[in-house]
């Protein structure tokens, strides 16, 4: 089995802001079907429900410089996404190009799901992307994804209830105890308000992990270390919060988009989540913004990254191959999702970032590029959403009471050491 290995990783978000950005016609070469224009079915998750449109003016450019291709945007949400695309591959109906996300990346690869891009890339000049980003997307030596963008998770915070409780704001000095003690005095619970909110689940689990110094896989990637005094430390933090300063499971009741609705509806004083957020809170009535993440024994900021994918089956690779090239290296890719706060282009281009830090809302954007400098990259194995799943539900089960954290530990690390087999 291939993997990313965590310097590979590591080095691939260093060479984020070390990209260039291109413009031009990607389709040179590209053949189009006899008697009309060829179709090209993308499928994303990033892109609903805020930046449709944003994605439609990349589109448009795309099809302005490429007259034979046509692109038809389908959309899921992401807890939808992952199953929709595997359905569709198992039945034959595969989009011919697809977002996958760093941590699924591995899992397509290994089952032979994607197109080896380098049988019909045109352009063959990458000197538009780093170096270790493309090599973070391919899988034996071959090229079976281009990188299209990354994002951070940062510390959301609404200012005005901090000002209304008397409560210092967050400041990048934070530690978990600061973030504690502000949470316990901003939580009311006879107004519905709650000073925090951070997921009891694997994308935070192994994040807070890092933060308290400890390690979720050993070095060679054959063994789960999680459950280990660190990890204990890591999950009691997020299990402890369940309950006295954010909603337990009962009260979310399975409720899609529960946190965001609470942030938006001024109940939620801090909000761990990420900077795609930031669009759709343009409009609430109150102040807010954002700081690093506080951290324990160190600082580590979740670090994700997108690419485009095309499928081993498409009958329009050399298509499906110029719309990924477009929509990952292009200058109107770049500067649409800068204008639009969709995430970040991985370029070097310092007047398009600088376009990204003048938006005021929030005002400290430049949270999101110091969170670069402490990394938490997640773990990949082959069996990547098992993996996840089986973290997600023993911590489930340590926040609902129905085992120890000791316990719900042991078990996810027993389960990850069955999958790494």
């Amino acid at each position: 089995m291939s993997r990313i290995t965590k310097a590979a990783a590591t080095a691939l978000v260093a060479g984020l802001l070390a990209t260039a950005c291109a413009q031009g016609s990607a389709t040179k070469g590209a053949e189009s079907t006899p008697g009309g224009k060829v179709t090209v079915r993308y499928f994303t998750f990033s892109a609903a429900p805020d930046h449709v449109k944003d994605l439609d003016t990349i589109v448009a450019a795309f099809e302005k410089e490429n007259p034979g291709v046509d692109v038809v945007v389908e959309t899921a949400p992401y807890d939808e996404y992952f199953t929709k695309l595997q359905t569709s591959i198992a039945g034959g109906t595969a989009p011919d190009a697809f977002e996958l996300n760093y941590e699924n990346f591995v899992t397509y690869a290994a089952a032979g799901s994607l197109l080896d891009l380098g049988t019909v890339a045109g352009d063959t000049d990458d000197s538009v992307y780093a170096p270790e980003s493309l090599a973070a997307f391919k899988h034996d030596g071959k090229q079976y994804a281009l990188p299209a963008s990354f994002s951070t998770v940062v510390l959301i915070y609404n200012k005005d209830l901090f000002k209304k409780a008397g409560v210092a704001e967050p400041t990048a000095d934070w530690t978990w105890a600061d973030e504690q003690a502000a949470a316990q005095k901003l939580t009311d619970k006879g107004k519905k308000v709650y000073g925090d909110f951070q997921p009891v689940q694997f994308f935070e689990f192994y994040k807070t992990l890092k933060q308290a110094g400890g390690e979720f896989l050993s070095a060679d990637g054959t063994k789960a270390t999680f459950d280990s005094p660190a990890g204990e430390k890591a999950a009691t933090w997020l299990v402890n919060k369940v309950g006295k300063t954010m909603p337990t499971e009962a009260e979310i009741g399975g409720t899609a988009d529960y946190d965001t609705n609470l942030f938006k509806s001024g109940k939620l004083a801090m909000w761990h989540n990420g900077i795609w957020q930031f669009a759709g809170l343009k409009d609430v009535p109150f102040g807010w913004d954002v700081v690093v993440e506080p951290g324990d024994t160190t600082k580590a900021s979740a670090v994700f990254h997108n690419a485009v994918a095309a499928s081993a089956t498409t009958r329009h690779g050399k298509e499906a191959w110029a719309w990924a090239r477009f929509l990952s290296s292009s200058g109107t890719a770049a500067t649409t999702r800068i204008a639009s706060s969709w995430e970040l282009p991985p370029v070097s281009d310092q007047a398009v970032l600088a376009g990204y830090l003048k938006d005021p809302v929030p005002a400290n954007r430049q949270a999101v590029f110091d969170s670069l400098k402490s990394i938490a990259l997640p773990p990949v194995i082959k069996r990547q959403q098992e993996m996840q799943d089986v973290v997600t539900k023993e911590l489930s089960n340590a926040a609902a009471g129905r085992a120890s954290v000791k316990d719900a530990l042991a078990t996810a690390a027993a389960k990850v050491d069955e999958l790494l087999r």
